[in-house]
């Protein structure tokens, strides 16, 4: 049924967790998996009186984020090779993650988006959201959600 299944991740332990659950998944239907994470956007720069001054070149923030996604990647890679799953993976930055988990998985084709839940409760997950709320809200793509 499913053939091709992108996998959000952003190194956390429970995104970690979710992405061997789904190695584990892709393998028992024989599916290929795709790992993305969102790099975030370099943030924008406020002048004026009371302004924080971040010494953070846009160029050194893009690095920092490479090398990021680069080390959490590697993680799901080595997952997916251990579990003997094929995988590819991808990386863009963006400000609004949910929109580039949505975006990811249209360019590749996938066909289920496999992502963790964070739980968030409350005033917190009122007043932030979940990106997995948010995705589950706007893709035409099935959504797995893991708990």
């Amino acid at each position: 049924m499913f053939k091709h299944i992108l996998v959000p991740t952003d190194g956390s332990t429970l995104s970690s967790d979710t992405a061997l659950r789904a190695v584990d998944f892709a393998k028992a239907i024989g599916a290929k998996v795709t790992f993305f994470y969102a790099q975030p956007d370099y943030p924008a720069q406020f002048f004026g009186e009371g302004a924080l001054i971040d010494p953070t070149t846009p160029q050194q923030f893009a690095k920092a984020a490479e090398a990021a996604a680069t080390e959490i990647l590697q993680k799901c890679e080595d997952m997916a090779r251990q579990g003997g799953v094929e995988y590819g993976t991808a990386t863009e930055p963006s400000d609004l993650p949910y929109e580039a988990i949505i975006d990811v998985a249209q360019k590749h084709a996938c066909d289920m988006i496999f992502m963790a839940s964070h739980g968030r409760r409350g005033l917190t997950g009122l007043l932030l959201g979940s990106e997995t709320q948010k995705v589950l809200t706007h893709s035409k793509i099935p959504v797995l959600v893991y708990r």
